[in-house]
């Protein structure tokens, strides 16, 4: 039996994470050992997700947030190399593009442990920190599952060819596992007053956006602007409420709740108006719910979303008209992963 250390910490992966491990676990030559760093530590972050996706209680919980992305990162690459010596794993699976990402497929390179990389390929050409962590994750990933086939083209552009499958999102798989589940189980809405399609629902919390006074305060003033129309409502982000107090920006004008599970975050998605997010996941969940979604950002590395009319950047164009979106696969992608690395681990 071969074993694979899958690597998460963050919000996003703990929902990509879902179906993946779901599956892997069905694989009788595979033994998955989950890995949570602690990145996002906030029981309303964290904890929820795992009860909420079904997702198994984590093998190992490095307990490590905080401090500057070198600081977090390099304290991720010590406890990770120490447990990787430990369990002595036939791959890692590593997702999407956190500093939990860029430490677990450094210490699997140096090691020489070979890496799945789930959503590889995305671009948005963009010199953030995310971006930075997907590309150095590609350079040294063997299995490169790719969500689009623009991620697939990216990497051909950049002489990554070895590897590459086109396997769908993983994230629309989840949305279609739990949606008619959100639907019946979360009462968020009551709870909050709100009606369906009264409120656009908003979401802070990439660095670019939260770093400086500058960002911040741009953010939120076009977020103000907002909620002249209809109310805008912000689950805030841990790191959004600290840079607010730090900066003196005031968010008053918009309607603030505290973070939510991923059954609650779902019944808000599928009955707002739109969404208006730094967070590229949701940028795609806002489609898989058919709600236009404004991005918060310069650039998008999910651009079909753009190109089909459903997501525009904040200080980009307008909408394109709408067209359905075939990018994203069929919900089987997770299926896909499982069956490629039960065969070539």
């Amino acid at each position: 039996m071969k074993t694979l250390l899958s690597v998460v910490g963050a919000r996003p992966q703990f929902i990509k994470a879902a179906p993946l491990s779901r599956a892997l676990r069905t694989r009788s030559n595979l033994r998955e050992v989950l890995v949570h760093t602690g990145q996002h530590f906030d029981a309303s972050m964290s904890d929820v997700f795992f009860e909420e996706l079904g997702l198994a209680k984590p093998d190992h919980h490095l307990g490590i947030h905080g401090g500057t992305h070198g600081a977090m990162t390099g304290r991720m690459i010590v406890a990770l190399e120490d447990l990787a010596l430990s369990v002595k794993p036939d791959a890692f699976v590593i997702y999407g593009d956190t500093n939990s990402t860029l430490a677990a497929a450094v210490v699997a390179a140096k090691l020489f442990v070979p890496i799945a990389h789930v959503e590889a390929g995305l671009r948005s050409f963009m010199p953030i920190p995310e971006e930075i962590n997907r590309l150095m994750a590609d350079r040294v990933s063997r299995w490169l599952f790719c969500p689009t086939d623009a991620a697939v083209k990216n990497l051909a552009a950049e002489g990554i060819r070895k590897g590459v499958h086109c396997v769908g999102d993983v994230m629309y798989d989840t949305t279609i596992m739990m949606t008619d589940r959100a639907r019946e189980q979360s009462t968020i809405l009551g709870t909050l007053g709100l009606q369906s399609g009264g409120y656009d629902l908003a979401t802070i919390h990439r660095a670019e956006n939260t770093d400086t006074r500058d960002a911040l305060a741009a953010v939120v003033t076009y977020l103000t602007d907002a909620a002249r129309d209809v109310p805008v409502l912000l689950p805030l982000h841990p790191r959004t409420r600290q840079a607010a107090e730090r900066f003196g920006i005031d968010l008053s004008r918009l309607r603030i709740i505290d973070p939510v599970g991923y059954l609650d975050m779902t019944a808000l998605l599928a009955n707002c108006r739109r969404v208006l997010t730094d967070s590229g996941g949701l940028q795609k969940e806002a489609y898989f719910h058919r709600k236009p979604c404004v991005t918060l950002r310069d650039a998008t590395e999910w651009i079909e979303t753009v190109e089909t009319g459903w997501n525009r950047l904040w200080r980009g164009p307008d909408y394109r008209p709408r067209r359905d979106n075939q990018a994203y696969g069929d919900g089987r992608a997770a299926e896909r992963i499982a069956d490629i690395l039960a065969a070539e681990v």
